[in-house]
């Protein structure tokens, strides 16, 4: 089964809100590959949810993908920080998923331990200028990341 890596700044949604939340949609995503890899996830998959664009980075859980990717409603929301004017309806260009919360890690793995790591060498995350939000994790990756815990 696939496995993936999500980032979200912890000030707009922390693996702890999700636990609290118990699911929620994961929108926002605002790069073509990193949506392509959204529209791949299929219901059951895991992933690591990653703490992005804060003081410390790092993976600090697990989630679960609940179903497969369906049209990103925050696109049409004039409201919205992720609004696409060039967006409609009938043309959304943009996917949204729904997540759960698995585990949430005691200690956070922190973005230099992961780049420490040997067997995570490959991973597009510890690679310099790396910015995609979603990403594929293969099954060693993601057994070395557990191994960090």
């Amino acid at each position: 089964m696939p496995c993936w890596l999500m980032k979200s700044e912890p000030d707009e949604l922390s693996i702890k809100d999700l636990r609290r939340l118990g699911r929620t949609r994961w929108d926002g995503v605002r790069n073509y590959q990193a949506r392509n890899f959204l529209r791949a996830m299929q219901a059951g998959e895991l992933f690591f949810f990653y703490h992005s664009s804060c003081p410390r980075p790092g993976i600090a859980g697990v989630g679960r993908i609940l179903a497969p990717a369906y049209p990103d409603p925050s696109a049409l929301d004039p409201q919205s920080p992720y609004f696409d004017p060039k967006a409609s309806a009938a043309r959304n260009p943009w996917s949204a998923l729904d997540v759960e919360c698995v585990e949430v890690f005691d200690e956070l793995i922190g973005l230099p331990r992961l780049k420490a790591c040997a067997a995570l060498a490959e991973l597009p995350l510890v690679h310099k200028g790396s910015r995609l939000s979603v990403m594929p994790v293969d099954a060693a990756q993601w057994q070395a990341v557990l191994a960090l815990r």
